[in-house]
C-alpha cells in the first residue's frame, strides 16, 4: 500500500516547514524602500509620568458617569495637549496612554490623535508610538456615533474637527507614503489597523493578539473583549479604503516581494474581500498577473516557484481565500492542475494548497482536485502534512460530494479497511493519526489479521492530536457516517472518558452533540458509556466542559441520573475548581436538599428548550 502513516508532529511541536516559513530572510541586500531616519523624541518629565499614573488609578476608581469623572478626564486631556508625543514614544507613557484610552470616552481619541498627527512619521514608525496609534483606532468600534459628531471633536485652526475628519487625515498621510509606512516594522502595524478601521472590520487575528509594550511590572496589559467583528463606518471611510487599494496596485511589486509590506497587502485583501469585493478581485488579479510574468519556465507555471517561497506563499494563501469561484477555477486550471501531489509534499507549498482546498465551494472544482490528490492520501500523511488531508475532507463536507470515497480512502490509508472487522477501530486511529499496526503494536503481515474486540476494549486510548480531532469532527458532520459512529459506540467508558478529558479529543464529543447526522438515539448510545464517570468528567478542565454540553442537551431523566451520581461525591466536587462549577450548573445543592423544587425547575427548563427548538425548526 505504499508508505504507512506514522504519528506526525503533535500539537505544540513545530510542524514540518514551519521554521522555514517563519524565519526572516538573511542577506536580503538593499531594502526595496528607505526607512525613516530615527529622530530623537522628547522625553516625558518624571512628574508627568507620575501624574498620568495617578490619574489612571483615580479614573479606575471613579464612577463611569458623573461630574468627578468628567473633571478628571478634562484635566488629563489638558495635560495631553503638550505631552502627547513624549508620552506616546516612551515605554511607560505608551502603556499608560493605551490603558487610559481603553476606559475613557471619545474626546481623548480626538485630542490625542490631533496632537500626534503633525508628528505621524516619527510616531507611527516608533515601537511605542505605533501601539498608541493602534489603540486609538481600535477604540472606534465602541463609539460609532462619535465618528461624525462635531461636538466630540477638537478645535484646530479655528475649526472643530470630528473624529471622522481626524481619521481621514491620518489615512491621507499614510496613503501619500504608503510604501514607507508599510515597509517599516512598526509602521506596518499602523497601516494594517487603519485598513481594518476604514473597512469597519476588525479581523479575528487582531482581536486575539495581545498588543502594546509590557508595563513596568513586566505584565502585558490585558486585551479588552469589546471589539466586534464589524461595525458601521461613514461612506467616506470606504471611499478612502478604495483609494488605498489603488495605491497597492501602483506599487504592487514592492508589496509582493518585501516581507513586511506583504503583511499589509494580506490584510488589505481580507478587508476588501468583505467590504469591496470588486476592488479585492482587481488586487487578486494584479498579484497573480505580476507573479505569472516572473521566472517563467517551459515545463510549468511560474507561479509554482512563488508557492514554495516563504514570503509570497503567504500572500498567495490570502489571494486564494479572497478569490471568487470563477477566479479560483481559472487559478487551478492555469497554475495548480497536475501539480497538486508535488505541492502537497512540499514543506511550504502545502500551506497554500490547504487554502485552495478551504476556498473550494463548487462540485466541479472539488471533483478535479479530488481526482488528482486523493491517490496520494497515504503518502501525504506519511510526509507529515495532515493539514492537506484535513482540508480535503473539509471541502468534501462543505460541498457535500465525494464523502463516501474519501472515507474509504482514509480507512485504507490507516490500514483498517480490510478485513472489515478492523473498521470499528477507525476513531482511535484517525484521532491519533496512527496506522492500525503501529497503534496496536503489531508486526506488518502479508495477510492483515482480524480485529479482536476484547483486546481493543482493554487498550488505552492513544493521544488525540489536534489534526486528528479536526479530521474526526469533519467526518462526524458527513451525510454518510460509515464506520465512524459504530467505532465511537464500541469504545468503552474509560476510553470515552480519556477522549472527553483530552484537550483536542473533547471537541470530537462536541461534534457528536451538534452533528445533524447523528440521531438522538445514536447520541445516547455513545454517551451512555460515560455513566459512572461523571465525577471524573466534572473534575477535569476539558471533561467538565463536555459534561456541561451533555447536560444542556440531556432529557429530564438523564439529568436526574447525572445529578444523582454527582450528588454521591458532592464534597469532592465542591473542593475541585471545575467540579464546583459543574455542581453550580446542575443546581446540585437544590437537588440534594429540595428534590421537588429541582425537578420543577428542570422541567420548566426542558419545556422552554422544547418550545424554542419548535420555533427554530419552523
Amino acid at each position: 500500500m505504499g508508505v504507512r502513516p506514522h504519528l506526525p508532529q503533535r500539537a505544540g511541536h513545530r510542524r514540518p516547514g514551519r521554521g522555514v516559513r517563519g524565519r526572516a530572510r538573511s542577506e536580503q541586500g538593499p531594502h526595496p524602500h528607505p526607512r525613516p531616519a530615527p529622530n530623537p523624541h522628547p522625553r516625558p518629565a518624571p512628574e508627568s509620568l507620575t501624574y498620568f499614573r495617578r490619574a489612571l488609578e483615580a479614573l479606575k476608581e471613579t464612577p463611569e458617569s458623573g461630574e468627578e469623572r468628567e473633571l478628571l478626564i478634562h484635566n488629563v486631556l489638558k495635560e495631553l495637549e503638550t505631552q502627547a508625543v513624549a508620552l506616546a514614544t516612551d515605554r511607560a507613557g505608551s502603556a499608560m496612554l493605551q490603558e487610559l484610552l481603553s476606559c475613557s470616552p471619545p474626546a481623548p481619541l480626538c485630542t490625542l490623535l490631533a496632537a500626534l498627527l503633525p508628528h505621524l512619521s516619527s510616531v507611527a514608525c516608533h515601537r511605542s508610538g505605533a501601539h498608541v496609534l493602534q489603540s486609538i483606532m481600535l477604540q472606534l468600534p465602541r463609539f460609532p456615533e462619535a465618528l461624525t459628531k462635531k461636538e466630540e471633536g477638537v478645535v484646530k485652526d479655528g475649526d472643530l474637527e470630528s473624529l471622522e475628519e481626524l481619521v481621514l487625515k491620518l489615512a491621507s498621510e499614510v496613503r501619500d507614503a504608503l510604501v514607507l509606512y508599510s515597509g517599516d516594522t512598526h509602521g506596518s502595524f499602523v497601516v494594517r489597523t487603519l485598513l481594518q478601521v476604514l473597512g469597519g472590520t476588525i479581523l479575528e487575528s487582531e482581536v486575539a493578539r495581545p498588543r502594546g509594550p509590557q508595563s513596568l511590572d513586566g505584565q502585558r496589559a490585558p486585551v479588552r473583549e469589546w471589539k466586534p467583528a464589524s461595525f458601521e463606518v461613514p461612506d467616506t471611510f470606504l471611499s478612502c479604503l478604495q483609494e488605498l487599494s489603488s495605491c497597492f496596485l501602483k506599487d504592487i511589486s514592492v508589496f509582493i516581494t518585501d516581507k513586511v509590506s506583504s503583511f499589509c497587502l494580506q490584510v488589505a485583501l481580507q478587508v476588501l474581500h468583505r467590504k469591496l469585493p470588486k476592488a479585492c478581485g482587481c488586487l487578486c488579479d494584479s498579484v497573480i498577473t505580476y507573479l505569472s510574468t516572473r521566472n517563467s519556465a517551459a515545463d510549468s507555471s511560474p507561479l509554482l516557484l512563488f508557492l514554495r517561497d516563504q514570503t509570497s506563499s503567504r500572500l498567495l494563501e490570502r489571494v486564494l481565500l479572497a478569490s471568487e469561484p470563477p477566479q479560483l477555477q481559472s487559478l487551478f486550471e492555469d497554475h495548480f492542475q497536475g501539480q497538486l501531489q508535488s505541492l502537497a509534499a512540499h514543506p511550504i507549498a502545502n500551506f497554500p494548497l490547504q487554502r485552495l482546498l478551504d476556498a473550494i465551494t463548487t462540485p466541479q472544482l472539488l471533483s478535479q482536485v479530488f481526482e488528482e490528490l486523493s491517490p496520494a492520501l497515504e503518502a501525504v500523511l506519511a510526509q507529515g502534512h495532515p493539514g492537506v488531508v484535513i482540508a480535503l475532507v473539509g471541502a468534501c463536507r462543505r460541498v457535500g460530494t465525494h464523502q463516501a470515497q474519501i472515507l474509504q480512502l482514509l480507512l485504507e490509508a490507516f490500514h483498517c479497511a480490510e478485513p472489515p472487522s478492523r473498521q470499528v477501530a477507525c476513531v482511535p486511529l484517525f484521532g491519533s493519526l496512527t496506522a492500525y499496526e503501529v497503534y496496536y503494536g503489531l508486526e506488518e503481515e502479508d495477510v492483515p489479521s482480524e480485529h479482536k474486540l476484547e483486546v481493543a476494549a482493554a487498550w488505552p486510548l492513544g493521544e488525540v492530536t489536534v489534526p486528528g480531532s479536526l479530521l474526526l469532527q469533519h467526518l462526524l458532520h458527513f451525510s454518510i457516517l460509515g464506520p465512524v459512529l459504530p467505532s465511537l459506540t464500541s469504545m468503552e467508558g474509560p476510553q470515552l472518558l480519556a477522549l472527553a478529558q483530552s484537550p483536542a479529543g473533547s471537541h470530537v464529543l462536541d461534534a457528536v452533540l451538534t452533528s445533524s447526522t447523528v440521531t438522538g438515539k445514536q447520541r445516547r448510545r455513545i454517551l451512555r458509556r460515560l455513566k459512572g464517570h461523571y465525577v471524573a468528567l466534572a473534575c477535569s478542565r476539558h471533561g467538565s466542559r463536555v459534561l456541561d454540553a451533555i447536560w444542556n442537551e440531556a432529557t429530564l431523566g438523564t439529568r436526574k441520573e447525572i445529578a444523582a451520581e454527582l450528588g454521591e461525591q458532592n464534597q469532592k466536587l465542591m473542593r475541585d475548581p471545575f467540579g464546583h462549577h459543574v455542581a453550580r450548573n446542575v443546581a446540585l445543592g437544590t437537588f440534594l436538599k429540595r428534590r421537588g423544587d429541582w425537578e420543577q425547575q428542570q422541567g420548566a427548563v426542558a419545556k422552554r428548550r422544547k418550545a424554542l427548538s419548535t420555533v427554530l425548526g419552523d
